[in-house]
């Protein structure tokens, strides 16, 4: 990790997470939350109880995972 920041230490417990859907999200969606300044926070509605992945700008820009469609500023 570039920052050697601990993604994963970081407290989420509070996040707003957003749903981005191709259709009408009744199979489940993938969730996203800003979680600080750089990171990011991925889940999956269908799994509440799962830890979501945490991934920085720059990751989730190179997965091609845009912020935008989840209504989120990048």
């Amino acid at each position: 990790m570039r920052n050697e920041t601990n993604l994963y230490a970081l407290d989420i417990s509070g996040a707003a997470f957003a749903k981005a859907c191709g259709g009408p999200c009744t199979e489940g969606c993938v969730t996203l939350a800003r979680i600080g300044e750089d990171p990011w926070a991925l889940g999956d509605s269908k799994r509440p109880d799962a830890q979501p992945l945490r991934f920085t700008s720059e990751e989730l820009d190179a997965a091609g995972i845009d912020p935008a469609r989840f209504g989120l500023g990048a």
